[in-house]
């Protein structure tokens, strides 16, 4: 599909952040965005990058009342040879549409979705940071903008496209966060949208996460919604826990989301000698554990915060230290690995960088 560029008005340029380690995450966005169209009477059409600016949206429109959203999230990454890299987004789109499919939403053709994407950042490559730690974060979205009170799928959407230059998702950076498990709250079950990347998701999430905030927690653990037993996986990260090289983390069951960090960083531990396993984790037992010294690290995984180790892990009114509380050997050297894959630092083995043809 023809993408058509519509021009930009320079006196409408965005103030850079001259200081790229106060960036943050997710406050500052480009001058372009991409947007598509998708009608039952044409499907697809209308593809351009035009100025970034709000969406005109009638108070009956569908989004608003029935949440029928999806998005993503990747980065790109400039290289020191100056190559615009971009991290297995193949994946990204194919859970877009997976995503797509659960909420009865059009599938984006892959080609749409990643051409897309590298035209929009081959025009905004000037907003990609280049400071150790930070990157320009991608939100491909998609929304039902049909203005009707009827709870049915919609007849018209828009995929659209920002992004926005930042640092570290968490605050400390890389350094060890603390995590509690929920006992109270449910975020998902199997059968539900808890595998599909969908608004919702987050938004029942929310009540949980400022509550443990109060209790000086970072984050919040989610337990099965049907025993309230499992453990499942953080909001924005899929969990690990090391028992010295041997690394367990939940199995996808329909209410996890597949995280494409988790997976390549599964595949990494493995060739870093580590055993993996993906089973249940009953919460009583993990504990148990925790305090023998069995488990000796504990870490998540996901794109905003790539890899997290974890020094706290909390439940009911008992709080553990993981490990000596600090970044473990295994957490570092997987973080060290995925980022030096990702920033060119190291080879890619494995095929997962897609480089941005800038002219």
């Amino acid at each position: 599909m023809q993408i058509e560029v519509l021009p930009l008005a320079p006196e409408k340029m965005k103030q850079k952040v001259a200081d790229e380690t106060q960036l943050g995450f997710g406050k500052l966005f480009t001058d372009r965005m991409l947007l598509v169209e998708w009608t039952t009477d044409k499907g697809w059409h209308n593809a351009r990058i035009k100025p970034y600016e709000p969406f005109v949206l009638d108070p009956a429109t569908t989004v608003l009342h029935y949440a029928q959203e999806i998005f993503e999230g990747l980065k790109a990454y400039k290289w020191e040879d100056g190559r615009i890299a971009l991290f297995r987004p193949e994946m990204n789109a194919r859970r877009f549409n997976q995503s797509a499919n659960r909420m009865c939403m059009p599938e984006v053709p892959e080609e749409l979705f990643l051409d897309g994407i590298d035209k929009l950042v081959e025009l905004e490559k000037d907003w990609i940071p280049a400071t150790p730690g930070t990157a320009l974060y991608i939100r491909p979205a998609m929304i039902a903008v049909d203005p009707y009170l009827g709870v049915k799928p919609g007849d018209h959407y828009y995929f659209f496209v920002i992004l926005s230059p930042v640092g570290a998702y968490y605050a400390a950076g890389f350094n060890p966060v603390s995590i509690l498990v929920e006992d109270t709250y449910v975020r998902s079950v199997a059968g539900g949208t808890g595998d599909a990347k969908t608004g919702g998701n987050y938004a029942s999430s929310l009540k949980a996460g400022l509550e443990a905030k109060k209790k000086g927690y970072d984050q919040v653990l989610w337990l099965d919604g049907k025993e309230r037993r499992y453990i499942e996986e953080v909001g924005a990260m899929n969990m690990f826990f090391a028992y010295g090289n041997h690394i367990v983390t939940a199995p996808l069951t329909g209410s996890i989301l597949s995280g494409i960090t988790s997976e390549s960083v599964l595949r990494l531990a493995i060739e870093l000698g580590c055993t993996v396993e993906e089973r249940l984790i009953d919460v009583d037992e993990l504990f148990a554990d925790l305090r023998s010294g069995k488990v000796t690290e504990a870490f998540g995984s996901g794109t905003a915060a790539v890899v997290t180790p974890v020094g706290t892990l909390g439940y009911k009114d008992e709080a553990l230290q993981v490990g000596d509380g600090g970044v473990g050997t295994i957490t570092q050297k997987l973080y060290d690995a995925l980022t030096g894959i990702q920033t060119g630092k190291q080879d890619d083995r494995y095929g997962w960088i897609r480089f941005v043809d800038v002219v």
